[in-house]
């Protein structure tokens, strides 16, 4: 018997059945170690680090009766040891009267919670109530603003534990561990997890590379989770290995379509292309012939979802068109691929590269509204009066489109802005004769300058409602061929996107009304909830140092006050506030109607009562079902559609919960590979010498210890100390330039002061310019970040401003070059390095592909989409 059971166990049935599979004997061993290591420390342990978690019937009966308070646990990853926040959710946000987030102060009375667990938390009394700190690292000291609502963490409802990528400690940090270098503390590249327990013989192999672990648990017992290795992603600041680790991070999968999948996709070679079948030209409305379809978007755009088309009818009205890609005509519904895409729910756009929800073959072929070929498209033909512009008439349907052009936005803007120059930029226009293209030309300018004006209309509208004007930084890394970096290029706002977007979000929203207005308990759209008004404080008291009132008691009020808030001598200071108030906004989410009181149905930003994501089924899953229902509401046989297609509200519901998990994971990973690349591009230059390094930047906050920084010219943010750690406190010389001296600061409300002991002192206001240099600060177990240096209280070459009033901007072109040359540089080295990171991966690494681990993984992941509803199992 003993025998049996011998060879029963895991580690057995590998040594005999599968002895090559090193990594698969890493990771049981890992496991088994875990598992062993927890028995011993429940026996071994008395005392406890934490207290015991509440039973879940007292958790319940106290969330009903009102004592404790359900939320999410959010940490602060700039002070993770110290503060974190619990955002209510449910009743808890409606029945606890409070209109805060509940600080929760300190690891012990976080009680083993992870950041995203859905815990159960118990206020304090009021006099142990703590405010939130304003200084602006870690070990900076508390600096407490006003008292909030605190608690403590009583239980956990639901854990949120999933992969992490850590960091193992060096050799010498391993020595002071302990003697038993078996089991070791590795350190979360997220700082808002705590590090992490876990057995292993390969701590010392593993010391230069980023790695996978998952938590087990985390006993009262123990300062820290115990947990276990999985896999190894590369080599610490390699480039595929930073990017997998951003993946990782957020959960994001990127294995290949399956064969399943690709076998259900259209063909489109040179021997069998693509075309439009006799069967749909009869049952779809042709617009090859009738209208001017055209596309705008970003420049290299492959995946084209949305066109538009613009033109007068015989009765002296206008018709405003707006041509979707007709997605689910090759995606149906519960096929291999609707369930992958379902899965994915978005594609992610990195800053070098994307993911796609859909295989290639769709996105940026089948699917992609190109230029000069036939393509499905599922439109919106509004009929406007020729003055107003008012709305008479609508119509919804499949058709059939030619697209005339593929513009890029600056092209676009050239010819709006009347410079016809920029059609020899315009492939379309290239191989036309003269009274040809003339004759085009002319008519799309028309249809351009149309487009425009009925747009403006539209905007103006939405603005008398309370549309809100908000803005972002959002910087495009250039990349030349060989993935250099070329170079870090600012967004900067035309007014095409603007004609673009509003037509965009005319169409969603009389889709959304549509399909509301056809299935009111089981429609997919998409609410912006009116934030918190305490989350507007910085911005008024920001506002205000620059004499403007900002009113937050509305949408309307706000834009409004927005509007009036310009600096003539200053533009960003416009810019800056408008960022503030999109920071402070909660974030927009998909919703079944059926779970919604149609009051709570209003988006907050756009001013509009119902509004849905149409306009972009190749990048977004939402979209895929919002086309589906706009189907079956046009459709003669509702039933039948009803009964094959449509979600009932539950699990429409728990598919919108997915689809807004994985749009954060979407937005977060955006921007971790921005900051990455900003950090790239800046990493190898001397911030002493390089004249690069040197910019303008704008003070757009104040802290007890620094300011926070905007830099236009990059498109950064970042904080800027004034007080550094050996306590020195920041001087600035009558020509501005900088040093540090002993001293002391003194913080206001809208300016901080820096005083040295010999009496000279120098003070920051808000909106200040000063001179900043920009490093990086170089990080072995987390994400390099961006280090800003105040080196003058004076501006830097004050034209920066001109970033907000110009429609393009590019570096120099010195800079440019000298910057591709030293990637170019650092290319030929990565290669050298190539064969012996392969040798590494070889040992360490599990296999590529779906490995077991993956596959249960993504089961589970799975289960929350409840797939066997969906085919009436």
């Amino acid at each position: 018997m003993s025998s049996c059971a011998a060879s029963k166990r895991p580690e057995n049935y590998l040594d005999n059945f599968w002895p090559d599979l090193k990594a698969t004997h890493e990771l049981c061993e890992s496991i088994l170690q875990s598992r062993r290591e927890r028995e011993n420390e429940s026996q071994e342990s008395h005392g406890k680090e934490y207290p015991e978690h509440l039973p879940l019937e007292v958790l319940e009966a106290g969330i009903k009766s009102g004592r404790y308070i359900q939320g999410t646990l959010n940490v602060n990853k700039h002070r993770a040891q110290i503060e974190a926040f619990v955002r209510l959710q449910g009743a808890s946000s409606k029945d606890s009267g409070l209109v805060s987030d509940i600080l929760i102060h300190g690891t012990k009375a976080r009680n083993r919670s992870i950041h995203g667990d859905v815990v159960v938390v118990e206020l304090l009394p009021k006099n142990e109530w703590k405010g939130r700190t304003t200084a602006l690292g870690e070990n900076d000291g508390e600096s407490p603003s006003e008292p909030m609502p605190t608690g403590r963490v009583v239980g956990i409802l639901q854990k949120n534990w999933r992969d992490y990528v850590v960091t193992f400690p060096s050799k010498e940090e391993v020595q002071s561990q302990g003697k038993n270098a078996r089991k070791i503390l590795v350190t979360p590249w997220d700082y808002r997890i705590p590090k992490i327990r876990i057995s292993t013989q390969q701590a010392e192999a593993l010391q230069d590379f980023r790695v996978v672990v998952r938590i087990d648990s985390w006993e009262s017992t123990s300062m820290y989770p115990s947990g276990h290795f999985v896999r190894v992603l590369g080599r610490i600041g390699d480039l595929e290995g930073e990017i997998a680790t951003i993946l990782v991070e957020n959960s994001i999968s990127v294995v290949p379509f399956s064969e399943a999948q690709m076998c259900e996709m259209p063909v489109n070679t040179a021997e069998n292309p693509w075309k439009v079948s006799s069967e749909e030209e009869r049952e779809r409305k042709d617009l090859r012939k009738t209208h001017l379809v055209f596309s705008i978007d970003p420049r290299g755009c492959e995946d084209v979802d949305d066109t538009l088309s613009v033109r007068a009818l015989d009765n002296g009205n206008l018709e405003l068109g707006v041509h979707i890609a007709d997605v689910t005509h090759f995606v149906t519904s519960h096929s291999y691929i609707d369930i992958e895409a379902r899965t994915r729910a978005t594609t992610y756009y990195l800053a070098d590269r994307r993911y796609d929800m859909l295989p290639s073959i769709l996105s940026a072929d089948v699917c992609s509204l190109l230029g000069g070929v036939d393509r499905y498209a599922v439109s919106i033909m509004w009929e406007l009066d020729k003055t107003s512009y008012d709305i008479k008439k609508v119509w919804y349907g499949r058709t059939i489109i030619r697209s005339a052009y593929k513009l890029f936005y600056e092209a676009a803007q050239e010819l709006l802005d009347g410079n016809i120059d920029i059609v020899d930029d315009i492939p379309e226009f290239r191989d036309m004769d003269e009274k040809s293209r003339q004759a085009k030309l002319e008519e799309l300018l028309w249809a351009i300058g149309k487009l425009t004006d009925i747009a403006r209309h539209i905007r103006a509208k939405r603005d008398r409602c309370g549309a809100l004007g908000l803005e972002g930084v959002e910087v495009r890394i250039q990349l030349d061929e060989k993935k250099n970096i070329h170079d870090l290029i600012p967004k900067q706002p035309l007014e095409v996107h603007e004609t673009v977007a509003e037509c965009m979000i005319l169409a969603n929203h009389w889709v959304a009304k549509k399909i509301y207005e056809s299935f009111p308990r089981q429609a997919l759209l998409r609410r912006h909830p009116p934030p918190h008004q305490e989350f507007f404080s910085e911005l008024r008291e920001c506002a205000k140092a620059k004499g403007f009132f900002i009113d937050t008691r509305s949408n309307k009020a706000l834009a409004d006050s927005l509007d009036n808030a310009n600096d003539p001598n200053d533009p960003i200071v416009n810019w800056l506030l408008r960022s503030m108030a999109t920071q402070a906004m909660s974030n927009a989410l998909y919703f079944s109607t059926g779970s919604c009181a149609e009051e709570e149905f209003h988006h907050y930003g756009l001013a509009l009562d119902k509004y849905t994501h149409f306009t972009s089924p190749i990048r977004r899953y939402s979209d895929i079902i919002v086309h589906r229902l706009l189907m079956a509401a046009i459709s003669k046989d509702k039933k039948m559609e009803i009964k094959e297609n449509l979600f009932s509200n539950k699990d429409l519901e728990e598919l919108c919960r997915h689809i807004n998990n994985r749009n954060r994971a979407a937005q977060h990973s955006q921007k971790q590979s921005t900051e990455l690349f900003q950090c790239m591009y800046f990493k190898d230059k001397d911030p002493e010498t390089e004249e690069r390094c040197i910019a303008d930047g704008v003070i757009y906050s104040i802290r007890t210890n620094g300011v926070l920084v905007f830099i236009p010219r990059f498109g950064i943010k970042g904080a800027a100390y004034l007080k550094n750690k050996d306590g020195l406190v920041i001087s600035c010389s009558p020509d501005g330039h900088s040093e540090w001296k002993p001293g002391s600061l003194q913080r206001f409300q809208n300016k901080i002061t820096s005083t040295t002991t010999g009496g000279e002192s120098v003070t920051f206001h808000l909106f200040d310019h000063v001179t900043v240099r920009i490093s990086v600060q170089a990080s072995r177990c987390h994400s390099d970040t961006i280090r800003l240096e105040i080196i003058s209280n004076k501006p830097y070459m004050m034209p920066d401003t001109e970033l907000f009033q110009q429609s393009s901007l590019l570096l120099k072109s010195d800079l440019v070059k000298e910057v591709t040359r030293s990637m170019e540089e650092a290319q030929l080295a990565q290669e050298v390095k190539v064969n012996v990171i392969e040798k590494d991966y070889q040992k360490y690494c599990q296999t590529k592909g779906r490995s077991l681990y993956t596959l249960l993984e993504e089961i589970r992941d799975l289960a929350l989409l409840d797939v066997s509803n969906s085919y009436g199992i």
